[in-house]
């Protein structure tokens, strides 16, 4: 048997049977590497290849640094910045939904994480409120995949350190999308409360909102650490995302004191279980994604896409087709990791730029956050809202339209994902 065939068909044959995607990588690889007689010590040493990497440590920071934020009242203070700002306007849950994730994207880089902390809030009080369920889970599940988007996005630190492209760049990069997908979802939420009548809540006079805004100053600066650092040469990721925890750290202990000390180490704790699963993944995709590329996969699906349009508009459409596709079995880290070298090589055949190319497989995949079966976004807030998936799914999938046509607009519009970055960095281009 051809051995990316068999290394492709155990591996989605693993993920068949619900095997942990990191061991379903490794076990694949394996296979692989027993029936073509190299040696196992491949696989350690690509797998520790696959880690070491400094900017990777921002991971585990930005995942603690969601703990923190979901532990104290920081959360709370956006959701009384977004009420005050969109509140007010019809649809206004709706629109603080949408506000919210938006700027907790900026915070903590993390989709579950917001869909976890915003949703369990403001998914009971849209229903409340008389919203459809479904949509109110819909709009939470969606809204949160910006976290995947706005820097600073954990994806795209994990394709700049892996593809080789200015992290900065992409930060900037993701910037402009990931608003204008926030606003799509404003403008849709605003038709849907016209057409049902949801309701908006009373603009809370100027004290009030500029009270509020005051409160969620300091925690709005964390964005001003991470991403004016890392654009100005002032920090690396990895240490902006550092910055941004001891802010965090320090307003939540000292200033807030909202929470007590003695509760950092279980915080700690539960950051390092999170970063130990995508971790164990990154290893496993270390092995895998050394395979596809020793065994040419990037060459065989270039030459036959390029076999089926040469046109550089077919080939990018057909690419976010494969992102689409992957992104309903694999999360957008595996997915990166181990379909990187045919990315960037469907990528140079188009004649794409590294940072658009980047950009634009992240805001594709996210749309992998809420359609099943993977859908890990969608699953939490239905959860939550007590709404059936089926549903969910149907709610969604006008939203799931709306980063499909920014990821499709940009192909037409290139400076939608490069404008900020070639302004910023312009050596890069």
């Amino acid at each position: 048997m051809n051995p990316l065939v068999l290394l492709l068909g155990s591996f989605f044959a693993l993920i068949a049977l619900r095997v942990n995607i990191g061991f379903a990588l490794i076990l694949s690889s394996v296979l692989v590497i027993l029936v073509e007689g190299r040696p196992l010590a491949s696989v350690v040493n690509q797998m520790y290849a696959g880690i070491d990497s400094f900017p990777l440590l921002a991971v585990p920071f930005f995942m603690f640094l969601g703990r923190i934020l979901n532990a104290g009242s920081i959360t709370a203070r956006l959701l009384a910045v977004a009420d005050a700002t969109v509140g007010h306007v019809k649809g206004g849950l709706g629109h603080v939904n949408v506000f919210v994730s938006m700027v907790f994207a900026s915070l903590s880089g993390s989709a579950a994480a917001d869909t976890a902390s915003v949703g369990s809030i403001l998914i009971p009080a849209m229903k409340k409120a008389g919203y459809d369920p479904a949509f109110a889970v819909a709009l939470t599940a969606a809204s949160s995949t910006l976290g995947v988007i706005i820097p600073p996005s954990i994806i795209l630190i994990i394709y700049g350190a892996f593809g080789n492209v200015s992290i900065g760049a992409l930060f900037l990069g993701g910037v402009v999308p990931g608003l204008v997908i926030g606003l799509f979802m404003m403008a849709y939420t605003y038709v849907l409360a016209l057409r049902h009548g949801y309701p908006s809540t009373p603009f809370p006079g100027v004290a009030a909102a500029g009270k509020a805004l005051w409160r969620g100053t300091a925690p709005l600066l964390i964005p001003v650490f991470v991403l004016g650092g890392v654009v100005t040469g002032v920090f690396t990721p990895t240490e902006a995302a550092i910055a941004a925890v001891l802010w965090a750290l320090v307003l939540t202990f000292i200033v807030y004191r909202d929470v007590p000390l003695r509760r950092l180490p279980r915080l700690l704790g539960d950051a390092a279980i999170d970063f130990s699963v995508p971790l164990f993944t990154v290893a496993g995709a270390g092995i895998f994604g050394w395979l596809i590329s020793y065994l040419g996969a990037a060459a065989i699906v270039v030459d036959f896409i390029t076999a089926q349009t040469t046109d550089p508009l077919g080939i990018m459409l057909l690419l976010i087709g494969f992102l689409l596709l992957i992104g309903t079995v694999l999360n957008p880290i595996s997915a990166v990791l181990i379909f990187l070298p045919i990315i960037q090589a469907l990528g140079t055949q188009a004649g794409i730029h590294p940072v658009h190319l980047g950009v634009l497989t992240t805001v594709t995949l996210s749309v992998g956050l809420i359609t099943p079966p993977y859908g890990i976004c969608l699953l939490i807030a239905s959860q939550i809202g007590q709404v059936p998936l089926g549903r969910a799914m149907l709610a969604v999938a006008p939203i799931v339209g709306i980063s499909i046509g920014v990821a499709i607009l940009s192909l037409f519009l290139p400076d939608l994902m490069t404008a900020l970055p070639r302004a910023a960095f312009p050596n890069q281009f």
